[in-house]
């Protein structure tokens, strides 16, 4: 199954040699093993799941600058918001403000995080062009995230997705703890195959595994997926990996080993989960990108303008960039 915003070809956005990362490239690194994807679709999760754990809130007009320079840069999906609780994510206060804002790039899929029809209702006010639901494999982290259980969560999403549908969105599913969870430790694999399937049966068209604290490795994720497409098709599958342990590049290889040809991932390595204690952020898209154009897979995606949006954003909130790409750059410009 091809996705509708599937990039063109592999040149695009390579690095060439050990210098500064090139917008095109007429030669490039060859395809490193055949049976991998041609190319591989990121979404760009930075502006919701990447700022909604900083310390520091970021002004809404350096928001609106980090949403376009994505959309600048190639990405065809930005999860741009979420519509929650303000209280309870204070980060994503002003998602309806910014979606009202930005300059939409044409073919740009800008989606939004909702947990419940009131979301839904606040998301299609403003025009997201896609909505997401996030579920968990793990009965606690779903109570401590969304106060209800597994369950109770699937009947709350039964009439989301169904509206969301009516309006013509389509609909994404996240499942968060999928190998590991802070507060039960190791998921039975079983448990989360459940969840992708009924996220599936209830209408979603793919789902995101979300590697939530970042302890899974190319062991655990690899026994997780072997199960999983033995029933899902990997088209229909994201991998969303946190790099709390450094392991996060491995595991996205071990995916795409898989089949899995859809990343999320966040640049400047922005984020975290506000109800996974000690999680670090996701994994960089800048680490991402380099390491896929590296490998001959095509992203449709300028590195460089990833690194600089990135190091403005940074630059904003204050703190150090934590993609190394972009580090390693900095330091050759140094």
């Amino acid at each position: 199954m091809s996705r509708p915003d599937s990039p063109q070809g592999p040149d695009h956005g390579r690095i060439v040699g050990p210098g500064k990362p090139r917008s095109t490239a007429s030669t490039g690194y060859p395809r490193v093993n055949s049976g991998l994807p041609d190319s591989v679709s990121i979404i760009e999760v930075s502006p919701r799941d990447g700022l909604q754990n900083e310390s520091t809130t970021l002004a809404l007009k350096e928001k609106i600058r980090l949403v376009e320079a994505l959309s600048q840069a190639g990405l065809k999906h930005i999860e741009t918001g979420s519509f929650v609780n303000p209280q309870r994510v204070p980060p994503m206060a002003d998602s309806d403000q910014l979606f009202s804002a930005i300059s939409r790039a044409p073919g740009v899929t800008y989606s939004a995080l909702v947990p419940n029809q009131r979301g839904l209702e606040r998301a299609l006010a403003v025009g997201a062009t896609e909505v997401a639901v996030f579920a968990a494999a793990s009965e606690t982290f779903s109570q401590r995230n969304i106060e209800c259980s597994i369950a109770e969560s699937f009947e709350r999403f039964k009439p989301v997705i169904q509206n969301a549908q009516r309006a013509g969105l389509r609909v994404r599913g996240y499942v968060s703890c999928v190998v590991d969870c802070p507060y039960e430790g190791a998921i039975a694999i079983d448990e989360v195959a459940v969840v992708c399937e009924h996220l599936l049966e209830m209408g979603c068209y793919e789902i995101a595994l979300g590697d939530t604290t970042g302890a899974g490795t190319p062991g655990s994720m690899s026994a997780l997926l072997e199960r999983l497409v033995q029933q899902i098709d990997p088209s229909l599958l994201a991998l969303h990996c946190h790099n709390t342990y450094g392991q996060a590049l491995a595991n996205i290889l071990t995916g795409l080993e898989f089949g899995i040809s859809t990343i999320d991932s966040s640049v400047a390595g922005l984020g975290g989960c506000p109800y996974a204690v000690g999680a670090s952020g996701n994994v960089a898209t800048e680490d991402v990108v380099y390491m896929l154009h590296g490998m001959g897979i095509g992203t449709g995606l300028d590195l460089g303008q990833l690194i600089a949006a990135g190091e403005r954003c940074c630059a904003a909130l204050n703190k150090p960039n934590h993609a190394l790409v972009a580090q390693a750059f900095s330091a050759k410009d140094a």
